[in-house]
């Protein structure tokens, strides 16, 4: 018995062999279905003692009826000698966070229902569900003293409502009977032989977003705003404290604007948060400041690089505070002192840091780190010297085939703004040659192209257009983050003029340095991106195909339909019934007559933050029009697919879109290669 086993083992390893080997002739060039398979990092812990990173792995599940992400933790020890996964099955868990005295690994996880918090020795064994939260728990944290977790949780249905929908009587009143984020708290004791009692701390017509404890264990400083709605989150966010035991609410700060992410010092006196320093600006400049946990003026620190900080944690002197930002396409940690001093630099390789997290002391630092050619993977470091110690191989079993290689290149706009954008080369390029050259817009508009890995999945799978001989230009014109708040306001009632014109001289720059051909050109756009490319198609026909996705070509009816009407009120700076001409003047729906270009729709079809209309009046408006179109809708979609199948889709239409357009062929894709075709005969 015991020699049979051994046999069947060695079989099944020598057929995996097999079909590895398979795989890897397959992959010799850059496919959709390989792009799906990079496995991504979505999160990383350090463990107190700074000896082992808990660091959770996302990969898509495409099997039969499943279109899904499945998400699991791994552990792995600072010195990269042992790395194990250490939650299973087919649940997702995500999250982790380890007890402050370094012996537990708690997470979230749905395998239970909802998303609810499980605990589990770090050496293993059997996990506890430690909530048993109505409506899942959304953010957690443990307090400093180990004996409690705060979390988050949306208010549940009540009784009537619960009655109403079941009886099909569940009437929505909008802008009404909002459920709002509020804050739990349980109490333990090891060795977890009870069940949990859950507190619920706070209560009212508020819903919390940040979170933090007090250094003591007695206090949670919050973030809140008046309702759950996204837009107003743009727009108003207060700050206050409230007892872990319950009790009277205390007002921290209060003013106009953004006051969000607090976080408490360790010396416990003062708490940093970021703010529009009571000056209201969805267009997006916030700073960092400090004011004292009794209350007072709020002191603003030192401007950051780009004024667009996101804190991650205190030093442990509590003279400064960690942050991460986008500067120009690199993303860098940073740290800015509280004595008003300029930040300084804690990452300074080019590239982009991500997912960080920091032991109890602050002397050691984990992060994922990537390049256009490289990549994600969790690396250790101590935080005095930073040296990238790679701990993981999260994609070893792929073979990654020859890569476009991507520079960073640099221009000047129509009007000499200096604007920068990332190109990629075809797959294969030869010096001299000419090739068709795809523009690629970003959303936002205070989105931003930065030097993230280009193989991986994502709307616009870069290397899989590289590989079928385009070259990619991805600006980040006037709006964009990363090159400052003056920067990011220039588009301000400017949309589709000098952004447009950012876009067309980096176009132009890529011609010029001979590799784009000037009639082989093409155009595609998420979002403001896909705004961008409706615009494009009104002004220009020097482009042969376009595909717009997502994109919101009439802001008058954008503006009251979005789920964010205040971001785009800001940019156009007033309402439309008081700026008719100028909503319509940058809106490209009023000179689609213009269009020549053959353009592809792509929507989704659940989008509440560019509702689908805006797809069905640029294509219907083209259709009508005799304009070559198509328009692509993916069901239970929002601002972007949610599910790996649909994502896998998008660049496949586009390209066959553009193959159809550009050279007049009908695009197919080869599936296997002739080598593996000849293996498998």
């Amino acid at each position: 018995m015991k020699n049979r086993k051994i046999f069947i083992l060695t079989l099944l390893f020598s057929l995996s062999l097999i079909l590895s080997g398979l795989f890897a002739e397959c992959s010799d060039k850059w496919t959709r279905e390989l792009s799906m398979q990079f496995k991504t990092v979505t999160s990383t812990a350090i463990s107190p003692d700074g000896k082992w990173i808990a660091y959770v792995v996302r990969k898509p599940v495409m099997k039969g009826e499943k279109s899904e992400y499945l998400s699991h933790i791994w552990l792995v020890s600072s010195d990269g000698k042992i790395n194990v996964q250490f939650t299973q099955g087919d649940k997702s868990c995500s999250l982790p966070a380890f007890s402050p005295d370094g012996k537990y690994l708690t997470f979230l996880s749905s395998r239970s229902g909802k998303n609810q918090i499980w605990i589990m020795r770090i050496y293993g064994g059997e996990a506890k569900q430690l909530t048993k939260a109505e409506n899942g728990v959304i953010a957690y944290k443990w307090s400093p003293n180990g004996k409690q977790i705060a979390f988050l949780m949306r208010d549940p249905d009540t009784e009537e409502e619960k009655k109403a929908k079941k009886k099909k009587r569940d009437v929505v009143l909008i802008d009404k009977n909002f459920k709002y984020n509020h804050l739990y708290v349980i109490d333990f004791s090891f060795p977890f032989d009870s069940a949990f009692g859950e507190k619920r701390i706070t209560k009212g017509c508020f819903s919390i977003s940040d979170f933090d404890w007090s250094p003591d264990s007695k206090n949670i400083v919050f973030s809140h705003q008046p309702d759950p709605k996204l837009n107003t989150r743009f727009i108003e966010s207060d700050i206050s404290i409230v007892p872990s035991d319950s009790g009277k609410i205390v007002s921290l700060v209060k003013r106009p604007g953004i006051d969000s992410s607090p976080l408490w010092s360790p010396d416990g006196k003062l708490i940093a948060f970021t703010s529009n320093g009571g000056k209201p600006d969805p267009v997006g400049q916030v700073d960092i400041y400090i004011v004292s946990c009794s209350g007072g003026n709020p002191k603003k620190l030192a401007d950051t690089p780009d004024r667009s900080p996101r804190l991650i944690a205190w030093s442990s002197d509590s003279k400064k505070i960690y942050f991460s930002e986008f500067v120009k396409t690199d993303v860098f940690v940073l740290s800015i002192p509280i004595n008003g001093n300029k930040p300084g630099y804690v990452t300074r390789k080019s590239g982009v840091f991500g997912n960080v997290s920091f032991d109890k002391n602050r002397k050691h630092i984990a992060f994922t780190y990537e390049l256009p050619e490289l990549p994600p993977d969790v690396y250790f470091s101590s935080v005095k010297s930073l040296k990238l110690k790679k701990l993981t191989q999260i994609n070893k079993n792929i073979k990654i085939p020859p890569m476009g290689k991507t520079v960073l290149i640099k221009w000047k706009s129509k009007d000499g703004l200096d604007v920068e954008g990332l190109l990629t080369y075809p797959v294969n390029y030869k010096e001299g040659q000419k090739y068709p050259l795809i523009l690629n817009i970003h959303g936002g508009p205070a989105g931003a192209f930065s030097k993230r890995f280009t193989g991986g999945p994502s709307i616009y799978m870069i290397q899989y257009f590289a590989q079928h001989g385009y070259a990619i230009i991805r600006p980040n014109p006037r709006g964009s983050t990363g090159y400052g708040a003056k920067f990011r306001h220039l588009n301000v009632r400017d949309w589709g003029f000098g952004d447009f014109d950012d876009c067309m001289t980096g176009v132009d720059k890529v011609i010029d340095m001979g590799i784009g051909h000037p009639d082989s050109l093409c155009v595609m756009g998420w979002s403001y991106g896909g705004y961008m490319t409706s615009y494009v198609v009104t002004k220009t026909d020097r482009f042969k195909a376009a595909s717009m996705g997502a994109g919101l070509p009439n802001l008058i009816s954008m503006v009251t339909t979005t789920d964010i009407p205040d971001y785009l009120v800001a940019h156009l700076k007033g309402e439309y019934w008081d700026n008719y001409n100028v909503y319509e003047k940058h809106s490209a729906i009023y000179r689609i007559k213009n269009v020549k270009t053959p353009t592809q729709i792509i929507h989704g079809q659940n989008d509440w933050r560019v509702p689908y209309t805006q797809g069905i009046e640029f294509y219907v408006s083209l259709k009508r029009l005799g304009v070559p179109t198509e328009m692509v809708a993916y069901p239970r979609t929002p601002h972007g697919p949610r599910e790996p199948k649909f994502l896998m889709d998008v660049s496949y239409r586009i390209l066959k879109w553009f193959e159809k357009n550009l050279r007049n062929k009908e695009f197919k894709e080869q599936k296997c290669c002739d080598k593996c075709k000849d293996k498998k005969k």
